[in-house]
């Protein structure tokens, strides 16, 4: 089975929509997913407008539909950042120079008991979504037994998710059985971005997933798009670009 974990294009996020960049992101992510989509192919999204709208160009060129299902919107539970507790913060967004002081938080056993994270339960909203993903894998053949999935109905299918960064990581890093800290401060999924999972069956009846690329944009590439800077910070701390 293969698993297309798909973020949003540029966000207009005063309107949960996307911008006219987003758009444009949209329609050459569309051009590529109908050429490369064959066969058994289920289609699912977030709640939230923008991932409904990336999606949505693709479905039409399809003829399809998607099923809306509400863990998949934005891992968005909320925290006091220990730089900032003048208002709330998403759980993965911190400093690098704060998360990286706690030791728990590389350890997929220990992350969520970092006291700002289990004040605002984000171990929790965890197990929730993850829970819900397992669900979602085991109707389509593949159940969670321990660290590995059980193919119980081993396929060719492809699962297609339009979801967002911060959930798409929360995704991958139950896959791999590691703490969503270093992949939510590790990797970043640029807008319109396809990160691409198979699973290996190795041995009968024992499956695992397995990641063949992180964040592809070249559909941008081909249409000399300018990647969206969404999701990103500064590569320099004088650049005129987000710090925060």
């Amino acid at each position: 089975m293969k698993l297309l974990i798909i973020r949003h294009g540029d966000p207009d996020y005063i309107n949960d929509s996307l911008t006219e960049k987003g758009r444009r992101e949209a329609e050459y992510l569309s051009e590529m997913l109908c050429r490369q989509l064959s066969g058994e192919v289920h289609f699912y999204m977030s709640p939230y407008g923008r991932a409904q709208d990336t999606a949505a160009v693709t479905l039409r060129k399809l003829g399809r539909t998607a099923e809306t299902l509400p863990w998949l919107r934005e891992f968005d539970v909320f925290i006091d950042r220990p730089d900032d507790t003048t208002r709330k913060r998403i759980p993965w967004d911190w400093l690098p120079q704060d998360w990286t002081q706690d030791p728990r938080f590389y350890r997929e056993d220990l992350w969520a008991e970092n006291e700002l994270m289990a004040a605002g339960k984000v171990g929790e909203e965890y197990r929730k979504v993850t829970e819900k993903l397992d669900a979602l894998l085991a109707k389509h053949g593949y159940r969670r037994e321990g660290r590995l999935y059980r193919a119980e109905r081993p396929n060719h299918d492809t699962i297609v998710m339009f979801c967002h960064f911060g959930v798409g990581s929360v995704l991958l890093s139950h896959l791999w059985g590691v703490s969503p800290m270093p992949v939510w401060h590790g990797f970043c999924a640029q807008a319109s971005s396809v990160t691409t999972l198979v699973t290996e069956e190795r041995r009968e009846g024992i499956a695992s997933f397995r990641m063949l690329s992180f964040g592809d944009i070249s559909h941008l590439y081909v249409h000399d798009e300018e990647p969206s800077f969404a999701a990103r910070f500064c590569e320099c701390y004088g650049d005129d670009t987000r710090h925060d």
